[in-house]
């Protein structure tokens, strides 16, 4: 009996923990950020709170498809993740997922989603989303990450894609705000990247990948950081002129940027691991709060 109990205990145990394996497989984090800038998106398109199937059904399908494209990227990459300290102990380079599985898990994943989503909010929506997707794998991982420091500036053009995406699943098209939104994040994405990567350069190093700070160095990394610094907040600042985003968004986007050009300034002028962790931790908060302010500049100017 007592044997009995030890079996089930360690099968659960086991069951738990490849569940667990799977999951990290879709790096939720990164796909939080999809939750954050679509259902804002999603808000300024509607003029308000469009109906809760549709965000949830949005939101739900545009995250079985990302966590697929990060299930593929975690399969092409298990080389390199396998030399990096930081990415040493994902599911695929440590052993707890055959890389054959978490391909076909990814592409499972992704045809999933995509067809979730053309039955239940519109075909615009579901082929943005399937086409983020295959840029993120096809183009990025494969084509950009191991060849050009220019990687994460190009193909942060796929973690751009919710707010799009949300648009066009209210709307059914994609106007001018839609696009202003993409290029925020995509001008957020290399001085988020960037701050990382600094503190871990002889990670990329080590395993060849080029990214900015193992190329053109460390000053010449701040320095580029700082004008997408500039860029970012300039871009930020022109959503009430092509939207219905009002003086409340106006003037959070400003402090927030305010806060962002201090940070990558700050990070400009000194060299110290503790400037770009500030900085890249500030991001985060940043994007959360200036998407989270368009959603609320709509919902209060209703």
């Amino acid at each position: 009996m007592i044997d009995a109990v030890a079996t089930t205990t360690r099968v659960a145990r086991d069951v738990n923990g490849l569940a667990l394996a799977y999951l990290r497989l879709t790096k939720p984090r990164i796909v939080l950020l999809l939750v954050i800038t679509t259902i804002p998106a999603m808000i300024l398109a509607e003029g308000g709170l469009p109906s809760l199937w549709l965000i949830l059904a949005t939101v739900l399908g545009g995250s079985v498809v990302a966590g697929g494209a990060n299930a593929m990227n975690m399969y092409f990459d298990r080389d390199i993740d396998e030399l990096m300290l930081r990415t040493r102990d994902r599911p695929v380079p440590a052993g707890q997922i055959e890389p054959e599985k978490a391909a076909l898990f990814g592409l499972a994943l992704a045809a999933a989603g995509f067809f979730f989503l053309q039955w239940t909010v519109n075909l615009l929506a579901a082929g943005l989303t399937l086409g983020a997707f295959a840029f993120y794998v096809l183009v990025y991982t494969l084509l950009l990450k191991r060849s050009t420091p220019l990687n994460i500036v190009v193909g942060g053009a796929a973690g751009a894609m919710p707010p799009v995406i949300g648009w066009a699943a209210v709307t059914g098209e994609v106007a001018a705000p839609a696009l202003i939104m993409f290029a925020i994040v995509a001008l957020w994405t290399p001085p988020h990247f960037w701050a990382l990567s600094l503190n871990y350069s002889s990670d990329y190093e080590r395993a060849g990948v080029p990214m900015l700070p193992v190329v053109a160095g460390p000053a010449e990394t701040r320095r580029q950081i700082a004008l997408y610094a500039v860029a970012l907040v300039a871009v930020s600042l022109l959503l009430p002129f092509w939207s219905d985003a009002g003086m409340f968004y106006l003037a959070g986007a400003s402090f927030l940027g305010a806060g962002f050009l201090y940070f990558a300034v700050r990070l400009w002028r000194s060299a110290s691991a503790a400037a770009s962790a500030g900085l890249f931790r500030y991001s985060i908060a940043y994007l959360a709060l200036l998407f989270g302010g368009i959603a609320l500049d709509a919902l209060v100017n209703l």
